[in-house]
């Protein structure tokens, strides 16, 4: 058993029996307490595992675990025989061994398997028990393929799982048959390997170049929506800080040219300064005299008389010597 989850199943005509002790007919009951000889319980399935799946691998389960100590045999029937019962498969008889013997919960495979049990058979595998659904199989002229091995009490029936089997997987492929030509064609198969008309084959070719444009025009859509998206954060950001520094602006401006400003302060100090600089404090009005008529105010004694001016330089000279003599009486 623990060979099945290191390697492949082997297949039936490359062993040989693994029974050490006489094969003796066992009853369900016996073989659900465990088996009186030193021997597992000999479980055989059968079928044709077509497209092998989660059904397939569930009920070879169910087989595997029937009995506390098993060793199950899977059947395999062959692509004549199952041509000629069943129809055409997608896989043929070398794919579909291969496939049950990575099964985990296979022991041994049984290649070219009968369509129907006979004793001989059953005999020559050393079987105790037969596994399958327990509903009737008509085929092959019979109206349930099982009957006598029921009838021998050696079938043990296990569940079907709903959903899932292999003539529901072929009806989606020929369901959707176009998409997968086109997608084969599309990965380099030929129209003759896929047995796709001429017709066909430039519809198909035509399809997949549609599909391609629209792909590249949504990847254009995409791509620009998120430029869109990114310019819109740019300039939100960007009219943020235009809004920031505009604030900063307006308050520098008003800290300098408003009614209360820097400019203006400095300008009346400068203007007050200048005021100063061209109009100088007026002396006193009212100067103390000395022998004078308070009637008639003296005149500076720098003024010139305009009726008579100095006559020559001498006189001139004469003159400012008794400016300055009167100026030194006021002294």
């Amino acid at each position: 058993p623990f060979q099945t989850l290191t390697a492949p199943a082997p297949f039936a005509d490359e062993t040989s029996c693994q029974c050490q002790a006489p094969h003796e007919k066992l009853t369900i009951a016996q073989a659900r307490l465990g088996t009186p000889v030193d021997r597992p319980v000999r479980v055989y399935a059968d079928g044709i595992f077509d497209l092998f799946h989660s059904g397939h691998a569930r009920a070879l389960m169910q087989a595997k675990t029937l009995f506390p100590n098993s060793y199950l045999l899977v059947g395999v029937c062959s692509d004549d025989l199952t041509h000629k019962f069943k129809g055409f498969t997608v896989m043929n008889e070398t794919e579909r061994y291969e496939a049950l013997r990575h099964c985990r919960y296979v022991d041994e495979v049984i290649r070219d398997a009968p369509w129907t049990l006979t004793p001989e058979f059953l005999e020559k595998h050393k079987i105790d028990f037969v596994a399958h659904d327990d509903i009737p199989y008509s085929s092959a002229g019979s109206d349930d393929v099982y009957k006598h091995i029921k009838e021998a009490g050696m079938f043990v029936p296990t569940q079907r799982t709903e959903g899932i089997s292999t003539s529901d997987i072929i009806t989606r492929i020929v369901r959707d048959y176009d998409v997968y030509a086109r997608r084969n064609l599309q990965r380099g198969y030929t129209a003759k390997e896929l047995n796709v008309s001429f017709i066909n084959e430039k519809k198909y070719r035509f399809q997949n170049q549609v599909d391609k444009m629209k792909e590249k025009v949504k990847n254009v859509e995409e791509k620009s929506k998120e430029f869109v998206n990114k310019v819109e954060e740019k300039s939100h950001d960007l009219i943020q800080k235009w809004e920031e520094k505009s604030r900063e602006f307006i308050g520098n401006f008003l800290e300098l040219f408003g009614p209360d400003g820097a400019l203006k302060q400095m300008f009346q100090e400068r203007s007050g300064r200048m005021l100063q600089a061209f109009s100088p404090r007026q002396s006193p009005t009212s100067s103390p005299t000395r022998g004078r008529s308070p009637s008639r105010s003296p005149s500076p004694p720098w003024v010139f008389n305009k009726a008579s001016p100095p006559s020559s330089p001498k006189a001139a000279s004469a003159s400012l010597s008794s400016m300055s003599e009167g100026d030194e009486d006021e002294k």
